[in-house]
């Protein structure tokens, strides 16, 4: 549930049950009220025992007993008219009048049009023997009735009735019972409303910080149980995708940092090979074993190409160290593809025709064809392409062909060669950093492993991408894609 919803539920429950309870209450306690004093049900049912009513009456109470303490004393008083009138003035707002009944007809009352519902109902003269204080509850006309009866002073029957409406008589109870009923009603829905809370806010929240803590400790396998729905639902979610990128980092991290021991120690060793040849054949030029200008020209040779060797290797650390810094500097220029390539082809073919490896290259593109690359970058991608085939070349006599060929919006570029070629399995992690088909560090073919993956963020930072084809002692095919650089023509 979301929590404008919440909030709208308990908007709602704070007005509406209390409301709802408070009228339930009230009823239950009306009926208890009605049923404790209306008796048996008859028409003129059980007498009401005073306790109750003392409880209500209050000023009402006292009006009678100074009625039938003058009924004792002084009846003529009750014949006083002007007498009756006050007392009946000031009982009369405890909703409660005098009616004084001379032998079988009204002689005084309080309120004449009330009391003639009432009148012909009322017990005769002397009819009933109460208890002192104690009266009558009417059902049908829901009137309470106290009865002091007396003699005129002309002998004739008198009776003074105390006629008290039965809400008058529950008043009293019925608010303190109401008080009571509102305290347990609010009581009750704030205890509700803030289990309901606790449940669904306060402890989901609980439990996302103690998740929090945990993160914080470094603890990234503590999950969160528990499928919720709305936003604590979606907070659930966002910490488990945070919890498992974090968890993801961490162990890439961890991988990071032992390839980056495993590359240390790669390159230390591959530096360490040229550096120990190097020393060698300078000291045996010093030492005079290079006694003729033949053996010092091959030994200065030796040298220069162990200096390339480590020149190489250095060049591929600061350039690692630039992606992973995201700090590689690109100066892209819009370029004829065919001018390009051919220098390019031009340039290494020297070197490949050195080392007996036979160079084939077409470019199937037109003459006019445009990348927007940076060329330096570039050239970088294919000369390590080609350092890699040639250093895994297994044959007598290796070949290398490259192709340029036109697609569409793009061009492609595949560069192949007939070496060992690459099992299965590795093809496709060599862009992976640090990865090395061979086995083996031997002099020849060791490397520190990240040639391709510079190759693969260099081709991706010009939009294009790569990939390779490989059959195991047949040869390797490396393909890039870059796209063209197409000049919109001005419409109309």
């Amino acid at each position: 549930m979301k929590f404008r919803t919440r909030l709208q539920v308990t908007f709602f429950s704070i007005i509406l049950l209390p409301l709802i309870l408070t009228v339930l209450a009230f009823l239950v306690i009306v009926f208890y009220l009605t049923n404790a004093n209306q008796g048996e049900g008859s028409s003129m049912g059980k007498p009401v025992i005073a306790e109750n009513i003392e409880e209500f009456l209050g000023t009402t109470d006292r009006a009678y007993y100074i009625l039938l303490e003058q009924a004792k004393t002084n009846p003529k008083r009750l014949e006083d008219k002007a007498y009756l009138e006050r007392l009946n003035n000031e009982i009369s707002r405890k909703s409660t009048y005098l009616i004084v009944r001379k032998d079988s007809y009204i002689y005084y009352a309080g309120n004449m049009d009330a009391a003639k519902s009432i009148f012909f109902q009322l017990p005769a003269y002397g009819e009933a023997e109460l208890a002192e204080g104690a009266g009558y509850y009417f059902n049908d006309l829901e009137k309470y009735v106290k009865q002091i009866d007396f003699r005129f002073s002309d002998g004739s029957k008198g009776s003074v009735f105390i006629v008290t409406r039965i809400y008058a008589l529950m008043s009293r109870h019925l608010l303190i019972y109401m008080f009571v009923a509102i305290i347990i009603v609010l009581l009750f829905t704030s205890l509700m409303l803030t289990q309901w809370i606790q449940k669904s806010v306060f402890q989901p929240v609980a439990d996302l910080n103690k998740a929090m803590q945990n993160i914080k400790d470094g603890n990234l396998d503590y999950m969160l149980a528990g499928d919720r729905k709305g936003e604590i639902g979606d907070l659930y979610r966002n910490y488990e995708d945070m919890r498992l990128r974090l968890k993801e980092s961490e162990e890439e991290k961890e991988e990071n940092v032992q390839r980056n021991k495993e590359m240390i120690a790669n390159i230390s060793h591959d530096l360490k090979t040229p550096i120990t040849a190097i020393k060698g054949y300078v000291e045996g030029i010093m030492d005079g074993v290079a006694d003729t200008p033949e053996k010092v020209d091959k030994y200065i040779k030796t040298v220069y190409n162990k200096a390339n060797d480590m020149d190489r290797l250095i060049n591929e650390l600061t350039t690692y160290s630039g992606i992973d810094n995201s700090r590689i500097q690109y100066n892209f220029h819009r370029i004829n593809v065919a001018d390009y390539f051919g220098d390019c082809i031009e340039e290494v073919g020297l070197d490949l025709e050195a080392k007996n490896i036979k160079l084939n290259y077409s470019n199937l593109t037109s003459h006019d064809t445009l990348v927007i690359i940076d060329p330096e970058q570039m050239k970088k991608v294919i000369n390590n392409i080609i350092s890699n085939s040639v250093k895994y070349m297994d044959k007598p006599e290796g070949a290398i062909d490259i192709r340029i060929l036109d697609e569409a919006d793009s061009i492609r570029v595949e560069i192949e060669d007939n070496g060992k070629g690459i099992a299965q399995k590795d093809l496709q992690r060599i862009f992976d950093r640090f990865y090395r088909t061979d086995a083996s560090r031997n002099s020849a073919q060791g490397g520190s492993g990240i040639g391709l993956s510079i190759v693969k963020k260099i081709i991706e930072d010009h939009g294009g991408y790569i990939w390779a084809t490989s059959k195991e002692g047949a040869g390797t095919c490396m393909h890039f894609v870059l796209r063209k650089y197409i000049e919109l023509q001005p419409e109309g």
